[in-house]
């Protein structure tokens, strides 16, 4: 019996699918939030980073990321990832050259930033580097990168010189991305103990346990929800505060009861929980920050 091959037309599919753009949804509070604390800044411009940070630069991480992994079970966003072929890394340097081209038109920093981003991105997986086998590494890495690093991105590609990302209190709100991403990044983890171990990738996740990372990541995202609410207050920014703990209350509730949830029944650590509370933090804290930029332009 013939082994069956795959088409061309159906392996760029299988690579696209890997890409997993619907998955930069979760990324996308650090986008918002980087807005949120601006005002005259270039709307057109502001469009343009959206689209090549969520359409071009996190699709060409992740799928950089799967090439290496060729994971077998399920990977964030994709519950039954297709198999790796080379034409997910063709598709990968096509949107790498894309993001950095288009990233020219903008400003020429902001194009040297998503560079960097792109290349950081790479030694995370690329098995020469590997930073993803370095618990307390890889955590850093990824956390001031995806959190403190891609807050300036932001901003430097909506218009911004980089002396004023760089002022108070611009820096103190990069530190509190980078602090939700310290504690969000370990939960993505949470349900791949198995995989990780086969691999010999000791994550963040791995290293402190289930309960050890849903410790870890109460503390960071309540450490980093309490400076913003201490920003916001010594800047006169009430209204922000309490929109800020009415949209992220859903998260609260949810994540308490997960916990308490997995204490009792060690299954509800799974792929299917990961991925709603990825989602509705997501969802949550990009409408809080959405709400806020509605409101400054009124």
């Amino acid at each position: 019996m013939k082994p069956v091959v795959l088409p061309v037309t159906g392996k760029y599919s299988s690579a696209l699918t890997l890409m997993r753009i619907p998955f930069s949804v979760y990324l996308m509070p650090v986008y918002w939030f980087a807005l949120s604390t601006l005002s005259g800044y270039s709307i057109p411009k502001a469009i343009a980073v959206f689209v090549i940070l969520h359409l071009l630069v996190y699709p060409a991480s992740n799928g950089y990321n799967s090439y290496h992994d060729r994971d077998e079970g399920s990977i964030g966003g994709l519950k039954q990832p297709p198999k790796v072929t080379r034409e997910l890394l063709y598709l990968v340097v096509c949107f790498d050259v894309a993001a950095v081209v288009l990233c020219f038109f903008l400003s020429p920093l902001f194009a040297a930033m998503v560079a960097l981003y792109l290349f950081v991105s790479k030694a995370y997986s690329y098995k020469g580097i590997r930073l993803k086998k370095y618990p307390i590494l890889s955590t850093a890495v990824v956390t001031v990168f995806q959190g403190a690093f891609t807050f300036a991105m932001v901003q430097v590609g909506a218009g911004l010189e980089l002396q004023e990302v760089l002022q108070t209190p611009q820096v103190w709100y990069a530190l509190v991305s980078t602090l939700f991403l310290c504690g969000s990044y370990p939960l993505t983890q949470i349900y791949q103990h198995g995989e990780d171990s086969r691999r010999g990738d000791r994550t963040l996740s791995l290293l402190l346990g289930i309960s050890g990372t849903f410790l870890f990541a109460a503390c960071s995202l309540g450490l980093g929800a309490a400076l913003l609410m201490w920003l916001y207050l010594v800047t006169g920014q009430l209204l922000n505060i309490l929109i800020f703990l009415v949209c992220t209350a859903p998260i609260v509730l949810f994540f308490t009861r997960w916990v308490l949830r997995s204490q009792k029944n060690p299954l509800e650590v799974n792929f299917e929980n990961t991925m709603q509370m990825n989602k509705l933090s997501s969802l949550c804290i990009s409408l809080a920050f959405i709400a806020m930029i509605v409101l400054r332009s009124l």
